[in-house]
């Protein structure tokens, strides 16, 4: 059944980008609430590789901010939360108790290759999952990859389980900061059908 026209335009046609955000906390709760929403998403063979840091605090911030491009240092600086979405590059370790089928563990772990394509793939899935959830939870998102990735993870990954892929800022957006809707690609320039 198809959800609603609302929720369409919750989700998709009517949000936007979030370049700026009120002074209204997200409460740690909503923030579990959206990855108990994301996690619920499809990742091929139920692996689940994404992770998320949720920066909230101002002495996080400041260690988050030397790694931010110039153009997104305000808007993380007004955002209550600010996600880095991490890739588990030793994702399959948990696949014994996630995938109903015996062997797959052993299956990435002897294909660092396989393991690191379907860690980016569907780790970067589940960070597009996440949006989706905060946005049903009625909140704004500012996905970024203006950040220098190599300063991300020294700084919150150093042990390199963990590596940053983008970062969401997450609120409440100030409308008077967005900016007008840049033009889609008609389905003719991005479509085939055979």
């Amino acid at each position: 059944m198809p959800i609603s026209p609302e929720a369409i335009d919750q989700l998709f046609t009517n949000a936007r980008t979030a370049n700026g955000f009120l002074d209204k906390p997200v409460e740690p709760a909503t923030l579990r609430r959206i990855y108990e929403i994301a996690c619920m998403a499809p990742t091929s063979m139920n692996t689940q590789p994404a992770r998320f840091l949720f920066i909230t605090t101002p002495a996080a911030r400041e260690r988050l901010l030397p790694a931010m491009s110039a153009g997104n240092l305000d808007k993380t600086r007004s955002a209550p939360v600010t996600v880095i979405v991490a890739t588990d590059t030793r994702f399959f370790e948990f696949m014994p108790e996630i995938w109903h089928k015996p062997g797959a563990k052993e299956n990435f772990e002897s294909n660092p290759a396989l393991a690191t394509a379907t860690a980016n793939r569907n780790g970067t899935l589940g960070g597009a999952y996440f949006i989706m959830a905060a946005r049903a939870l009625g909140l704004d998102c500012g996905p970024m990859s203006g950040l220098d990735l190599n300063k991300v993870n020294s700084e919150f990954f150093p042990d390199g389980r963990w590596q940053a892929n983008f970062a969401i800022n997450l609120g409440y957006a100030d409308r008077s900061k967005e900016f007008q809707r840049n033009k889609r690609l008609s389905f003719e320039q991005a479509c085939k059908v055979l």
